[in-house]
């Protein structure tokens, strides 16, 4: 049986159920009010025939006129009572509808009266099933002379009950079916929601959801139409470096920028590079509608920091190579040279070329012996000379400022290489494509305290003031980007992590403008040791 129809048929079982259990209370209840409002009727009439001097005196003096038989009857037939009975101190009736009963004992017991006790109860007597109350009669001299009995027939009450339960009977039966309706109505409104799915459909429904979304080696991300987040699996929590709750913004799971603006749908996204942290990710934004109805969108995150470094790296081996292959024909040129001098029997012309090679060599070639003394930190040095030895294979100079000075050691080589490293690899490409010849780049360094402040100017053409700024933007980049390739991520990765830290890097105008390009600085704080701080 369908899980909507199942609903209905215990709805509608409750709601019945329900309303038979409150229409018998109710009735319960009231039949026993009505027995006691008849009860206390007939004791308030039986108090008024007691409170009558004439019947007491009559009833003390064996009423030999035979006044209380009429007087009783007169009570009965004003009050519409069933019986109106008059007992001496034995129970013997001095008044009865019936007369032939006249001069006999009352059918039921007389003894709570007699004692004083007036009495309320609903029993059998002569004339049947009755309401009555009983009290005692009292003389002048306030002894007990017998009591007097008045009842109302039990089938009034009953009559009573009747009339009131038939309208009773239409309310309830009302709200019966207006419950019935109302499990009607429940009943499809909950098929609609549900799609017509049968409960053990949604569950595996959301078993396979987990086991798609949790398993999949994408981030995902469901946002609302309100823009909140509805789903975020586990590789997006990694990848964006968050655990969400359900229903938090989707603002707050990135820091202002293009990533962001994504989550939040103020920009489209297809195939659009961004950086979260250290990482480059690719992220797609798809907006989801059913039957015309919008339902919000899904925001996939793929992770290519690997790949992203991978394609620089071989970018460089590539660089490399082309620089290499041209070293070997500039070699094989000399080389050839060399040997026509010597066959030739030129000796001292041979020597004196020779001479002129060694020369030409130290040079080009970069030494790490060469960068200032003041720098004595291990990984500064290292990675100062490897970024030299990779720019002059593509011809461009990389020197460090004479006025650079760091005292101790860098307590966080990652950040610093992180920061250092975008800002030198953007400057080398600049001086490369630049026009100025030729091709130089120069990095000042300074320790203030355990604060490392960082300069890099390039000779290139320089950056468009419009674009100091928008430069740190994920995809922002004045160069095309190669085919599969992005650009536009490295600054955008170093100007994170510097205010990481609590520092920032910018461009800024140069000090003789049109003497060099680009100048862009930066300051990390708490990344040199604390023996820098001394």
């Amino acid at each position: 049986m369908p899980f909507a129809r199942q609903v209905l048929i215990m709805q509608v079982g409750v709601v019945v159920v329900v309303a038979c259990l409150g229409y018998g209370l109710v009735a319960w209840m009231l039949d026993g009010r009505l027995r006691d409002q008849y009860g206390q009727r007939a004791l308030t009439v039986a108090r008024s025939v007691a409170a009558d001097p004439a019947v007491a005196d009559a009833v003390a003096a064996g009423d030999p006129a035979g006044v209380v038989q009429p007087r009783a009857e007169r009570v009965r037939a004003r009050t519409g009572a069933l019986f109106v009975v008059v007992t001496d101190d034995r129970g013997i009736r001095l008044s009865h509808p019936n007369p032939d009963r006249l001069g006999r004992r009352v059918s039921t017991d007389p003894s709570d009266a007699l004692a004083g006790r007036e009495v309320v109860r609903v029993e059998r007597g002569t004339l049947g099933l009755s309401a009555r109350g009983k009290v005692p009669l009292y003389g002048r001299d306030g002894r007990i002379l017998g009591e007097v009995s008045v009842g109302f027939d039990a089938r009034a009450i009953d009559a009573e009950l009747g009339r009131v339960l038939r309208e009773m009977t239409v309310f309830v039966a009302g709200a019966v079916l207006l419950g019935v309706l109302a499990s009607v109505a429940i009943g499809r409104r909950l098929k609609r929601q549900t799609l017509g799915l049968e409960p053990y459909e949604l569950v595996e429904l959301v078993h396979e959801r987990e086991a798609v979304l949790h398993g999949v080696g994408e981030g995902v991300v469901a946002v609302d139409t309100r823009g909140r987040t509805a789903v975020c699996n586990d590789e997006a929590s990694r990848l964006l470096g968050v655990t969400p709750e359900r229903g938090a913004p989707a603002g707050d799971l990135a820091p202002a920028g293009t990533l962001r603006d994504v989550l939040t749908g103020a920009r489209e996204a297809s195939n659009l590079f961004v950086t979260a942290g250290e990482r480059v990710l690719v992220v797609n934004r798809r907006e989801v509608r059913r039957d015309r109805r919008d339902l919000g969108a899904v925001v996939t995150l793929r992770d290519r920091t690997d790949l992203e470094t991978l394609a620089r790296e071989l970018d460089s081996v590539r660089i490399l190579f082309d620089a290499l292959r041209a070293q070997r024909h500039e070699y094989a040129n000399r080389l050839h040279t060399l040997s026509g001098l010597l066959q030739l029997g030129h000796g001292e012309e041979a020597a004196e070329y020779i001479g002129a090679l060694m020369e030409d060599a130290s040079r080009r070639a970069p030494a790490p012996e060469n960068l200032p003394d003041p720098v004595s930190d291990p990984y500064l040095r290292a990675f100062l000379s490897a970024k030299a030895a990779v720019a002059a294979e593509k011809g461009v100079r990389l020197d460090v400022g004479a006025g650079s000075y760091v005292p101790g050691r860098v307590a966080d080589p990652l950040d610093v290489t992180t920061v250092v490293g975008n800002l030198v690899d953007n400057a080398v490409e600049a001086a490369r494509l630049g026009r100025r010849r030729p091709a130089r780049v120069e990095v000042e360094l300074l320790g203030d305290g355990r604060d490392l402040h960082v300069t890099v100017a390039d000779s290139g053409d320089g950056l468009p003031a419009d674009l100091r700024d928008a430069a740190f933007d994920d995809g922002v980049s004045t160069r095309d980007a190669a085919p599969g390739r992005s650009r536009g991520l490295g600054l955008g990765i170093a100007r994170r992590t510097a205010r990481a830290r609590g520092g920032d890097v910018a461009f800024v105008d140069a000090d003789r403008p049109g003497a060099t390009g680009a100048v862009a600085v930066a300051r990390l704080p708490g990344v040199l040791g604390a023996e820098a701080a001394l």
